[in-house]
């Protein structure tokens, strides 16, 4: 606890607490890719536990107040907060309620005279609990109106349970909160009654993403230690790193890295773009930039998905490279390899997220927000059309282009099949939620080397990388349509679908020498000794 509340007090002394806060409470008011920036790379020093206190500190924690709260809020709170005077948390888990965040059972009744709330209810999993002396805190009012109250520590009748002994992030505060008849002053209800759906999730939203950056960074800290072994350890009278076997995993941790990396920063960009057209002027400039995160969901939670998965593809990937010194907790892969199994777990689990994913897209899809109807029409017009364009990456764009009208035509045979009970369909909306992740990070990483305008070793490195991220992905891109469309129709394939999947399986399929891209990619890691993009 020192340590952690000693550190964060020093970052709030640099402004690192107050990178999203507005200046008149103490904050910097810098945009979202400084925020991107700050979290990743805390993380790439990968001290997880320390990441974990201060990404609530600064995110779930914090967000809230700085979108919804009232002015005498932020006075009374923010500045505390960002100096680090006060530590954060952010109570919403409940026992009954994980995923299923809005049946809480936590209540909250108006006293006679209204100038209080009376908070009964037992909050799970609070993270930084044992050290905060600020909850936003979630409740029902009167068992309807979902609501966000800002609790202090010293209230009568708030109780922290005992330390959670977690697998991971050991370092980090988690326990259990109870609230007996926790008096509430109205003025700490945060927004307005009913709210509280609208603050709880477009914070997550916002830690998603923030949760992504970090991810990122632990990877490349990773990638590090791990090309770092396996160059000094030696086996059969050579370095580890000259293994063909060694260099492969090195090369898919480098890929999934870099795609990763263009596809936060991808989205980053695209919010912090939606907040420049904000009025800074406006009296509610914060609420609307705090709820201009729901335009971004379905980017916010493949962000986390993506993110997560890919520390827990490197870190695995360390281990194997360090061997049994990897299972050493004294050697730089145990610990995290234990920390980063929580990330596709919390802000929300990576299943939860790619419904989000899915969710959004077949509702984009039913109310025409979106032109699915005519892209699903002018399908077999794109795969009867010229073929794929010729030059750098011409047909990589293509692949992913015909993969996106792939993912369609699952959509809409879906669509066609169960109607709005599609969403019960769980493993087939997974499908088509793991479609649209392979294509936006090829996409991603497409639109990042295609900026690259030098002639040197990083950039031919960098398009070697796109080259093997597309073909990898169109290659899962077949898979998973076919095996969705296959669910659809009970593996009764009709003949006007099998005929298109041909005519998408010329379309999209790689002429590339994957292996031998991936052993360029993973001599120049090894050579550089370090993650060099």
């Amino acid at each position: 606890r020192e340590l952690c509340t000693g550190l964060l007090r020093e970052m709030g002394e640099l402004g690192l607490l107050g990178v999203d806060a507005p200046e008149a409470y103490g904050g910097q008011a810098l945009d979202k890719i400084v925020t991107a920036i700050v979290a990743e790379s805390l993380a790439t020093g990968y001290s997880a536990s320390f990441v974990t206190v201060f990404s609530v500190q600064t995110g779930i924690g914090q967000l809230p107040l700085v979108w919804f709260g009232s002015e005498a809020q932020k006075e009374r709170y923010l500045p505390k907060l960002v100096s680090g005077e006060w530590i954060a948390a952010y109570a919403l888990t409940e026992p009954s309620a994980g995923s299923d965040a809005l049946s809480g059972k936590t209540r909250a009744v108006r006293t006679e005279d209204g100038s209080a709330y009376l908070l009964n209810g037992e909050k799970q999993f609070i993270t930084n609990a044992g050290w905060a002396d600020l909850f936003t805190v979630f409740a029902q009012v009167d068992g309807e109106r979902f609501s966000a109250f800002l609790v202090e520590r010293d209230s009568p009748g708030l109780t922290v349970g005992p330390e959670e002994k977690k697998m991971g992030v050991k370092g980090s505060s988690t326990c259990p909160v109870s609230f007996a008849d926790v008096r509430v002053p109205a003025e700490n209800l945060l927004y307005e009654e009913g709210k509280g759906a609208r603050i709880a999730f477009n914070a997550l939203n916002l830690g998603r993403f923030k949760l992504a950056a970090s991810d990122l960074g632990g990877a490349k800290g990773v990638i590090e230690e791990a090309v770092r072994y396996a160059r000094d350890r030696r086996q059969f009278g050579r370095p580890i790193c000259r293994f063909d076997a060694i260099r492969g995993k090195i090369a898919d941790m480098a890929v999934r890295i870099y795609a990763a990396d263009s596809l936060i920063y991808r989205t980053i960009g695209l919010i912090q773009e939606a907040i420049d057209r904000l009025d800074p002027a406006a009296p509610d400039y914060y609420v609307q930039m705090g709820e201009a995160m729901e335009t971004f969901a379905i980017e916010a939670s493949m962000a986390k998905v993506y993110g997560s998965e890919t520390l827990g593809l490197v870190a695995d990937h360390g281990v194997q490279i360090l061997g049994g010194y990897g299972f050493i907790e004294e050697f730089p892969m145990a610990g995290p390899y234990r920390d980063t199994r929580i990330d596709r777990i919390w802000e929300g689990t990576n299943e939860i997220n790619r419904q989000i994913v899915a969710g959004y897209t077949m509702r984009n899809a039913l109310l025409e927000a979106l032109p699915v109807r005519e892209a699903i029409a002018a399908i077999d017009a794109h795969l009867e059309g010229e073929p794929p364009a010729a030059g750098r990456l011409g047909r990589e764009v293509a692949m992913v282009e015909a993969g996106k009208r792939l993912a369609l035509m699952l959509l809409h045979e879906a669509l066609c099949a169960y109607g709005q009970d599609l969403r019960h369909e769980q493993q087939l909306t997974e499908i088509l939620a793991d479609m649209l992740l392979e294509i936006y990070s090829a996409e991603s990483t497409l639109a990042r080397v295609a900026q690259l305008d030098g002639e040197g070793e990083a950039e031919a490195m960098a398009e070697r990388i796109a080259r093997v991220r597309a073909a990898e992905a169109s290659i899962r891109l077949m898979n998973l349509g076919l095996t969705g469309l296959n669910g659809v129709f009970r593996g009764r394939l009709p003949e006007r679908v099998v005929d298109r999947l041909r005519r998408f399986q010329r379309r999209m399929l790689p002429h590339a020498d994957i292996l031998g891209l991936k052993r360029a990619i993973a001599d120049h890691v090894v050579a550089a000794a370090t993650y060099p993009f």
